[in-house]
């Protein structure tokens, strides 16, 4: 371009209009109309439409008022969590008669031709917003925002066709993002695969003992699994393996948090030590590195905060339970995570541990209906786990580790590409940065 693009301040209500979604029970689901709820708004720049439940077409009296268009931004209009609200995302092409639930606030540009929605979603889903938006929210037990305040949340706009280049960039930047989470993905599952058939299914022992040969292994590896299977408290398993519990195998130790009110134990500085919490594991990939808080190492003293080695395993076990993720680097954690340390008589590396508790199924911690009131550090602690012979261990761990490794470099490329899309916006609104420069940069790393 042969100028600088000149960034003009707008209002949403100046841009564009907002409505309301649709109330109903839960009695109203059923054969009709396809819904989007608050849950479909955090997959990235667009609504999650695959999966969506309906309601029943008697409910909506004018259900053409509620129905999507592409280009629509939604928005959360009602979080129990207070930096939920404001979760925004874009709907895409191809939607037909779609409605959207009373807990989303619809926003619908005047004119789309003036304005790009998709560039104006990287906006509101960066962080400058991500930090507006709680505080023009409204409640404590529960946040809501309101058409009046999002009506008068400024926006800074370039010329359209800077918009344009503005959202080519960063869509191609995210089409990268999202096709090394696709890697790590397929690379998760053929580990979990092979969990599967060696400790859940037992197929190797079960071919030996069928006398065949175990299929996709060496003779060597094969020889290190038995042909016959013995009774345990683990009903039948393969001979000579040991059941143990999750304490038997790791150090589980649980998290804590200092006093919300002393709100100096708390940090955003890089050089403290990050704190782990549920919302941050539902964030992350199978390793965890970034956290939305850190703790001061004054408070990790006062309170005698336990630190997290890397490449520890962490289990969420209150309020959402299941939530796995590896350590990547030295964290701590809230009162709701648990962590299992490896020590020097740990018979299972980091890589078995997660995947065990990957594909655990933990409603057998209950024998009532409710789990999150029967799962505490007691019953984390006495999570069953199978332990294989050590030559067993190792021969999986030679071929896992090599799987894990390049999980953790791909999911790093992904991290710093998402740091540098969150980061560039700002700078280039603020004039921090050229157009040209910020182009630079992602070609650079996506080369």
């Amino acid at each position: 371009m042969s100028s600088e693009p000149i960034f003009r301040s707008f209002t949403l209500g100046d841009l564009g209009d907002f409505k309301n979604g649709a109330n109903f029970s839960q009695d109203d689901y059923g054969p009709g109309y396809p819904i989007v709820n608050v849950k479909q708004l955090y997959s990235g720049r667009y609504v999650d439409l695959h999966g969506l439940e309906s309601l029943g077409k008697d409910v909506l009296k004018r259900p053409e008022l509620l129905f999507l268009e592409a280009g629509d931004i939604l928005f959360a209009r009602s979080s129990v969590k207070r930096a939920g609200a404001g979760q925004c995302a874009l709907v895409p092409h191809g939607v037909t008669n779609i409605v959207f639930s009373g807990f989303i606030i619809r926003y619908r540009l005047a004119d789309k031709n003036a304005t790009n929605p998709m560039f104006l979603t990287y906006l509101l889903q960066s962080p400058m917003y991500r930090e507006i938006f709680p505080r023009i929210a409204t409640g404590t037990t529960i946040s809501n925002l309101s058409q009046d305040a999002l009506n008068q949340v400024q926006v800074m706009l370039p010329d359209k066709s800077t918009q344009d280049v503005i959202a080519e960039i960063f869509g191609t930047l995210d089409d990268r993002i999202a096709l090394l989470r696709e890697t790590n993905a397929t690379l998760e599952a053929i580990a979990q695969a092979l969990f599967k058939s060696w400790f859940v299914d037992f197929d190797p022992v079960r071919a030996k003992q069928q006398g065949r040969e175990p299929e996709g292994m060496d003779e060597a590896t094969a020889a290190q699994f038995p042909d016959d299977f013995e009774e345990s408290e683990l009903g039948l398993v393969p001979e000579g393996w040991r059941p143990s519990t999750l304490d038997g195998v790791s150090d589980v130790g649980i998290g804590k948090t200092p006093p919300r009110k002393e709100a100096h134990w708390f940090s955003e500085r890089t050089e403290d030590v990050r704190w782990v919490s549920i919302r941050d594991m539902g964030n992350s990939g199978t390793f965890l590195s970034e956290t939305s808080e850190l703790l001061t190492k004054e408070a990790i003293d006062r309170f005698n905060v336990r630190r997290v080695p890397d490449g520890t395993v962490l289990l969420s076990f209150k309020l959402t339970i299941g939530r796995v993720a590896i350590t990547d680097g030295e964290m701590t954690t809230n009162e709701a995570i648990a962590h299992c340390k490896l020590t020097d008589q740990s018979p299972l590396p980091s890589e078995f541990i997660y995947l065990h508790l990957k594909q655990f199924d933990y409603s057998t911690l209950s024998s009532t209906s409710s789990i999150a009131d029967a799962v505490n550090s007691k019953t984390v602690k006495a999570i069953p786990i199978l332990v294989p012979s050590a030559d067993v261990v190792t021969a999986f761990e030679k071929i896992v580790g090599v799987l894990f490794e390049r999980i953790k470099t791909v999911q790093q490329q992904a991290q710093t590409l998402v740091n540098l899309r969150d980061t560039l916006l700002p700078r280039l609104i603020s004039g921090q940065l050229r157009l040209p420069e910020a182009e630079a940069m992602i070609e650079e790393v996506t080369a």
